[in-house]
C-alpha cells in the first residue's frame, strides 16, 4: 500500500516580490527544517525513496532534514511551485488588482486570481492550470507507483493541488487549503483500492513544543 508523505519547504525569504528573490530558507526556514527532520527521526519514521523538487528552496529543506539518511534524494522539476509571482503580473494586468502585502489580501486575491488561470485569461504565463493539474497528478501516480513510503519535499501550492484532486474541491476550497499550509507541515496520501486518499493534513508537531510555536508560518 503506496504512502507519500509531503512536506511544505521551510519560510523562504517571504518580503520578496519575484520567483527568484523568493527562492531560499530565511533563517528560520532552516530552523524549522533541521526541527522537522530530528523529529522524523525522534518518532523512527522509515522512508524508501525521497524526492525533491529542483527550486532552492526544496532542496535546502531536503537538505536540513538530513533527508539523504533514508534515500538518495531525486529531484524532480514536476514537484516544483506554481510561479505565484509570475501569475499575479499577468493577473494585474488582466484584472488591474495588485499583487497583496498582507494575508488577509491573499485570502481575496488567491481564489480570483486561481478563477482567471483556469479560465486562461491570463497572458504570458510559465504554464496553464491545466498542465500544471497534470504535471501534479503524473508525478503523484508515478512515486506511488515505484514506492512504498516515500518521502515528497515541494510547495504549498502543489501540496493544495493534491487535496484538490483527491477531496474534488473547487477553486475556493482549493485556495483555502493553499493558504492554511503551514512551513514545514507534513501531508499524508495514501493508496487505498486503486485511488489515492488524504489521511493526514498540516501536521507540525515538531513545531508544537515549548519555544518554537514562533515557528508556526504560513508565509
Amino acid at each position: 500500500m503506496a504512502q507519500i508523505t509531503l512536506v511544505r519547504h521551510g519560510q523562504a525569504n517571504s518580503g520578496s516580490t519575484d520567483e527568484h528573490s523568493y527562492d531560499k530558507l530565511s533563517p528560520l526556514g532552516h530552523e524549522q527544517a533541521a526541527w522537522l527532520g530530528a523529529h522524523l527521526r525522534d518518532t523512527h519514521q522509515t522512508f524508501d525513496s525521497v524526492y525533491s523538487g529542483t527550486l532552492r528552496r526544496h532542496v535546502e529543506t531536503a537538505s536540513g532534514m538530513q533527508a539523504e539518511q533514508y534515500a538518495p534524494v531525486k529531484n524532480d522539476p514536476r514537484l516544483n511551485e506554481l510561479a505565484y509571482f509570475d501569475l499575479s503580473v499577468a493577473y494585474e494586468a488582466y484584472s488591474k488588482e495588485p499583487l497583496p502585502t498582507t494575508r488577509e489580501g491573499f485570502v481575496l486575491h488567491m481564489p480570483r486570481l486561481f478563477t482567471a488561470w483556469q479560465e486562461d485569461r491570463l497572458k504570458d504565463i510559465p504554464e496553464s492550470f491545466a498542465a500544471f493539474e497534470d504535471r501534479v497528478n503524473a508525478a503523484l501516480e508515478d512515486i506511488a507507483a515505484r514506492s512504498d513510503r516515500a518521502l515528497v519535499v515541494t510547495s504549498g501550492g502543489l501540496i493544495g493541488m493534491v487535496t484538490r484532486q483527491i477531496l474534488d474541491l473547487d477553486l475556493q476550497g482549493y485556495a483555502r487549503m493553499c493558504l492554511s499550509i503551514m512551513n514545514t507541515s507534513t501531508h499524508r496520501v495514501t493508496r487505498i483500492g486503486e485511488t489515492l486518499a488524504l489521511t493526514q493534513f498540516n501536521n507540525i508537531a515538531h513545531l508544537e513544543e515549548t519555544g518554537r510555536h514562533h515557528a508556526q508560518t504560513h508565509i
